[in-house]
């Protein structure tokens, strides 16, 4: 019989969390608990960054919640972003012919729907174009303050770090199991709220892809990391861990993919587990 590892107690050299669902309670705060857990661990050596769906310029809350400025895989593993420097690292793109042949599919698959574009510079808030566009009948799934309405064609006119598809009263693994057999490998689909919104990515960038970026960056091997995630999005991520949790609160997805799941993001379901190691 060959013995099976229990990942659980080995001590990580690298921490990477979600933010949304995951690391923040419901009210989006840092919880005073989960705050010292992670400066335990840094206070040990051990790195702690973030992986989200969020572009770099809503790094910024994080960084004040946890009085700590990490490295963070941004927009589902599209960006690599320093958030100390306020300095993107590195970015893939879908290009402009990729974007408009998937806006094309999607009119088809998915009628109704609206489009937006995430875009990136140099950082968090370069001005020198709009980071975010998006045609008018795109409804949006949460505030966003950096909106610009613009056309269509406006949208796929720049090669962008992701491009968002909006088509409320559906969910959103329905609309993915829709579009999935048109594009098949050529673009990375996934999503972040079930809510009528998916997120397409350049093929193969996932939470996991850039989380591997970031490690070999930091020089730490993928079988070191221990990570945390609520969405279908941190799939990819927690199974490439050495070590995936899901808080209690995930989407029945992310739990199957971890390797444990700890409680929920408002019963400081982080701490809990980085306590193990450091209190």
């Amino acid at each position: 019989m060959v013995a099976v590892q229990d990942t659980r107690h080995a001590k990580p050299e690298l921490i990477a969390s979600d933010v949304d669902g995951t690391l923040i309670d419901d009210d989006e705060r840092v919880s005073p608990r989960t705050r010292a857990a992670v400066h335990a661990a840094l206070d040990d050596g051990v790195p702690f960054v973030l992986a989200t769906g969020r572009p770099p310029r809503w790094i910024g809350p994080v960084v004040d919640g946890l009085d700590y400025a990490p490295l963070a895989v941004c927009a589902n593993g599209a960006v690599l972003y320093d958030s100390s420097a306020d300095r993107v690292l590195s970015a893939v793109t879908l290009s402009t012919e990729t974007l408009a042949w998937v806006a094309e599919l999607a009119e088809s698959a998915l009628p109704g729907s609206g489009l937006a574009a995430e875009r990136v510079g140099a950082s968090a808030h370069d001005a020198a174009t709009p980071q975010f566009v998006s045609s008018p009948g795109y409804e949006h799934a949460w505030l966003n303050p950096d909106n610009t309405e613009t056309s269509d064609e406006e949208v796929l006119a720049h090669p962008a770090v992701k491009l968002l598809i909006r088509l409320p009263g559906i969910a959103s693994s329905h609309m993915i199991s829709r579009l999935a057999p048109l594009v098949g490998d050529r673009v990375d689909l996934t999503y972040s709220t079930n809510n009528g919104l998916i997120e397409v990515a350049a093929p193969g960038v996932t939470k996991a892809s850039g989380l591997a970026v970031l490690a070999e960056h930091l020089g730490i091997t993928d079988s070191a990391v221990l990570a945390f995630g609520d969405m279908p999005n941190d799939v990819p991520m927690l199974s490439m861990a050495r070590h995936g949790v899901a808080v209690a609160n995930a989407h029945r997805d992310a739990i199957a993919a971890a390797d444990e799941v700890t409680a929920s993001n408002s019963a400081d379901g982080v701490a809990r587990i980085l306590e193990r190691w450091w209190t």
